[in-house]
């Protein structure tokens, strides 16, 4: 056995501890029945699969069935120069290897922040040891240390129109990547859940605990809407299926300044 997996969260460890860090801070959670443990041959043999759908031209997304953990969805950024795989899975099999493989190389993996870490290192094993990028801030939260991590801070250019910041918020190296040619050239912003896409698809939330429902303040989130405005982007792509099809940069301020003036107290009189 070279390493588990803890079954809330699905982010790999080097070996079995009492309760999974990632799950006992406040942003996240552990079953009132208390920790538990599986591995990739447990899911694989109660029936888990990959499915790899192409959400756009040279973007595609990949989930597990059933969903592993918090059951992100990966996004794969596709370019001539080679691929990102961003915020990776919990689960990784040799049909969606053999696919993420036909869509060319990976040069980069990383997760938005330590919740999407998956199981990053054995995606990178299975993909010629590409760098797992995680960001200096979070990097302690790594509980299966491999030489296949790097750590960076603040921007990281990844590929020709492919960059990685960190505008922090949800976890102080939470992280975003900006792809300059998605959208028909109008760009593409992957935001994990630094900010999260409403069900209208016309706002966005900005949280530090999403299952615990703990905001994050104004000036912090004013931070981040300031931050993500050095880049031109239409559409934000979220860590599930949850997008902002169109004029997402806008939506992204608008959304900022209304959290901002319901945390400051300017609508209590609404309530």
């Amino acid at each position: 056995m070279s390493f588990w997996i803890c079954a809330t969260c699905a982010v790999e460890h080097a070996e079995k501890v009492d309760v999974c860090a990632i799950c006992a801070d406040e942003r996240q959670w552990v079953p009132a029945d208390g920790q538990h443990w599986t591995t990739l041959k447990e899911l694989a043999d109660s029936g888990y699969t990959t499915d790899v759908t192409e959400l756009e031209p040279d973007l595609y997304g990949i989930t597990s069935s059933p969903k592993a953990g918090i059951g992100q969805m990966t996004k794969l950024i596709r370019s001539p120069a080679g691929n990102v795989l961003f915020d990776p899975t919990g689960y990784v099999d040799d049909a969606a290897v053999a696919r993420v493989r036909e869509l060319g190389d990976v040069v980069a993996i990383v997760a938005s922040h330590p919740h999407m870490f998956g199981v990053q290192v054995e995606w990178s094993r299975a993909l010629n040891d590409a760098p797992v990028l995680v960001s200096e801030s979070d990097a302690h939260w790594v509980a299966r240390p491999d030489p296949v991590i790097r750590t960076w801070a603040g921007t990281e250019p990844i590929l020709p129109g492919v960059t990685l910041s960190q505008p922090g918020g949800h976890f102080p190296g939470s992280a975003v990547v900006h792809w300059a040619h998605g959208a028909d050239d109008r760009g593409v912003l992957l935001a994990g859940d630094t900010i999260f896409a409403n069900p209208d698809r016309t706002s966005v939330s900005f949280m530090r605990s999403y299952p615990n429902r703990i905001p994050l303040s104004a000036a912090v989130v004013e931070r981040i809407a300031d931050h993500v405005e050095q880049f031109a982007f239409d559409r934000l792509y979220s860590n599930f299926d949850n997008v902002v099809p169109t004029d997402a940069r806008a939506v992204v301020r608008r959304s900022a300044d209304r959290h901002a003036a319901w945390v400051r107290g300017d609508f209590d009189h609404l309530t």
